[in-house]
């Protein structure tokens, strides 16, 4: 445990924000997913599903919970698969 009361108070705001991090990164992958489910099985649900999971991963990238690239790269691989998905039906 430190004994410097900036560290303490850095080590408190360092749990904070990872909590708030760790949560929204579920919800990123949550909402990929429920993409996805959408796709196989609901057309005209699955295109608002997809924009709002595209929309979360912008956010987090503002938010700097991701870096950039990755939100890239998984908003193309979302768009693959569910293109994919898409080309079977």
């Amino acid at each position: 445990m430190a004994n410097i009361k900036s560290q303490i108070k850095r080590n408190k705001q360092n749990e904070v924000a990872h909590s708030r991090n760790k949560a929204l990164k579920s919800e990123l992958k949550t909402r990929v997913k429920v993409a996805i489910a959408d796709a196989q099985s609901n057309a005209e649900k699955s295109e608002q599903t997809l924009r709002t999971a595209i929309s979360k991963l912008d956010k987090a990238v503002t938010k700097g919970i991701i870096h950039k690239n990755q939100a890239s790269r998984r908003k193309s691989r979302l768009m693959a698969q569910i293109a994919k998905i898409s080309q079977t039906d």
